[in-house]
């Protein structure tokens, strides 16, 4: 029985509309879950006060870190939830389930007021976040793959990431506005009991039930509704440990996404203070990177779609992988803002083509009936393991090292772990298409 094109996908405005509720909840996934990044030094003086101000601050990486270490476990989890269930409503409970994350932050009585008890519940508040980070954006990836329309998979799932750099954009601004407002050290003071800090956390509260109001509309995918037989979770588990090269090889590709991106965003204002540049301005850079963000994600997902996956992700990374020492030494040699501005905007460029290029290839050489969950559990091995590491990794090359361009070498890493999954998912000649047949 034959269906008409416009009953197996929905029309153009409802499919922007699935866009942005879809993509609505990934920006509060992300502005929540990133807050702790962007304010790391000043959550490390909360909640993890040390003699040594690099320690405490390591400890505040760690803890961000252990947080993302949570997102195989929700990949897993949540990830055969809505393979079994459906995307709609594992899209509402993984939103949820940061709501709840990000509340136990914001309100956290700080180290002086509690003692011990303040980082204990910090972590649990991250270890929440991460759980449900693990599948909302392989969720998302997901959904936005399969109501695009044709040939434009790429420029579809490119919309997840573009959606990052706007929560990127607003915790940016709500930085910048803070520290102009609030000049000097009193950014850390209480003003009426209240930390400045904890401002752009009870924003994120604030804008909680808006977004769950967007995203209780959205449509369940029209592909999920056509399968015939949805996965139970042992059968998903078993399919995905079945998959588990494909995963692996799923989760080298996107590691230069991660690291990068995680440089490039939440490690900046760490980077500007190891440059010794202010604070504001390190924000202004990091804001203007959003904004390049959005730009050049859909541009790599467009330019992958009519020139194929392979070749955009392997220039890419052959780009990262030779320029980010060169860069990263010119910039740590008399460090400016403007140099800082240059360096952030390669490194921007970097990530949107391939980020943009890498979703879309992600989504493809999984297996269609546990999609959600192979492609989760690639991408939170990723994020995890590497993405969430990088300010952590970039404070420790630099204070065993004391060469400020050290962090190059593990964006290097990324890069080479890219152009060596690349060049063996496409190997032979064979097409994604043909790799999204793997058998379950």
């Amino acid at each position: 029985m034959s269906q008409s094109s416009s009953s197996q996908v929905p029309q153009v405005k409802s499919r922007l509309g699935a866009i942005l509720r879809a993509t609505s909840g990934n920006f509060l996934e992300q502005f929540d879950f990133f807050l702790f990044g962007f304010y790391a030094q000043d959550i490390a003086k909360a909640f993890f006060p040390a003699q040594n101000e690099t320690a405490a601050l390591l400890n505040a990486y760690g803890v961000f870190w252990l947080g993302a270490l949570m997102r195989p476990v929700g990949a897993i989890v949540l990830g055969s939830y809505i393979d079994r269930i459906g995307r709609r409503q594992g899209l509402i409970v993984t939103l949820a389930l940061m709501a709840l994350g990000t509340v136990v932050i914001a309100f956290c009585p700080g180290y002086a007021a509690i003692g011990i008890a303040a980082p204990i519940i910090v972590l649990v508040g991250r270890l929440i976040q991460g759980f449900s980070a693990g599948v909302e954006l392989g969720g998302v990836s997901v959904y936005l793959s399969e109501i695009a329309t044709p040939g434009n998979r790429g420029f579809y799932t490119s919309f997840q990431s573009s959606s990052q750099q706007v929560a990127i954009f607003v915790a940016a601004i709500l930085g910048f506005i803070l520290r102009e407002a609030i000049p000097g050290d009193t950014f850390l003071d209480a003003m009426g009991g209240i930390a400045k800090w904890r401002i752009p956390f009870f924003v994120g509260c604030l804008i909680i039930p808006v977004i769950f109001m967007l995203r209780r509309s959205l449509e369940e995918t029209p592909v999920f509704l056509a399968m015939k037989k949805h996965p139970t979770a042992s059968e998903v588990f078993a399919s995905a440990l079945a998959n588990w090269r494909i995963v692996i090889l799923g989760m080298m590709i996107a590691v230069l996404t991660t690291t990068t991106f995680y440089f490039i965003t939440v490690y900046a204002p760490g980077f500007g203070k190891e440059l010794h540049l202010s604070a504001t301005g390190t924000l202004l850079v990091t804001l203007l990177v959003a904004v390049t963000n959005f730009i050049w994600n859909p541009v790599g997902g467009a330019l992958s779609d009519r020139i194929g996956r392979k070749p955009v992700l392997i220039a890419i990374a052959c780009l990262s992988f030779v320029t980010a020492y060169p860069a990263l030494s010119w910039l740590s040699h008399e460090p400016t803002l403007g140099k800082l501005l240059a360096v952030q905007m390669m490194l921007s460029f970097y990530f949107g083509v391939y980020s943009g290029t890498m979703l879309g290839c992600l989504v493809e050489i999984v297996p269609a009936h546990v999609r959600t969950t192979c492609f989760s559990i690639a991408f939170a091995l990723a994020a995890g393991l590497f993405g969430t590491f990088t300010p952590f990794a970039a404070t420790s090359l630099i204070a065993r090292t004391g060469d400020k361009a050290s962090p190059a070498y593990w964006l290097m890493f990324g890069a080479a772990l890219g152009i060596i999954a690349a060049l063996i998912v496409y190997r032979g000649g064979r097409t994604v298409e043909q790799r999204e047949t793997v058998a379950a």
